[in-house]
């Protein structure tokens, strides 16, 4: 079995947030051994705390998740690099997870499916921890996962579905509406989503990939 694939990215590497000079001061009394603030993409170790997120999110809203722990399992095994994860203080605050797609729109397949080596990525979920919404945490890493998604050969598009309240939040991102969704859930619709990974030349030229 092949090992998971490891991408190295501007855009994965630790960063550190300015910390009030109170809050500073009084950690200059510990050692530090963690990045305030990280970028990388998941694994399977990290699927319980990606579940419990998700979870969280969406069943007060849709009833139901995104993926199932099985799923999110299956995705961080086969495509662990159309995953991004932000991390603070060593604990995951926000996450991205996506899979290969190789047709034109979503269908109901690509839910559960990852096609290697293809040059489509759907994005199955985003989400931010409850603790740390309303801070623009999920903005920041959509834009990171993009200029990261730019980074990786032979990938040309993004693609998710959201409901008709998230159209403004993906289109003010770079989406551009698809329109309605094949993709069907008890209850619900969806808006189909695309974002061209084009300027890759210039993205590369500009980050260091």
């Amino acid at each position: 079995m092949m090992a998971p694939q490891v991408v190295s990215s501007p855009f994965l590497k630790p960063f550190f947030l300015k910390t009030p000079l109170s809050v500073a001061s009084s950690r200059r009394q510990r050692r530090h051994t963690l990045p305030a603030s990280e970028f990388r993409n998941l694994t399977p170790q990290d699927a319980i705390s990606v579940f419990e997120i998700e979870r969280e999110a969406f069943i007060s809203v849709s009833g139901e998740c995104p993926l199932t722990l099985e799923e999110v399992l299956s995705f961080l095994g086969h495509c662990p690099e159309l995953s991004l994860g932000w991390f603070e203080e060593g604990q995951l605050v926000a996450f991205i997870i996506g899979s290969g797609w190789d047709k034109d729109k979503l269908e109901q397949e690509a839910m559960t499916t990852h096609v290697p080596d293809s040059s489509t990525v759907h994005i199955h979920v985003l989400s931010v921890h409850r603790h740390c919404r309303q801070q623009g945490k999920g903005s920041i890493l959509l834009w990171r996962y993009l200029q990261y998604l730019r980074c990786l050969p032979g990938l040309r598009r993004a693609l998710l579905v959201c409901e008709e309240f998230l159209v403004p939040f993906y289109q003010k991102a770079g989406f551009k509406n698809k329109g309605l969704s094949a993709i069907n859930v008890p209850a619900l619709t969806f808006t189909e989503m695309e974002y061209q990974l084009g300027g890759l030349a210039y993205a590369r030229r500009n980050s260091g990939c």
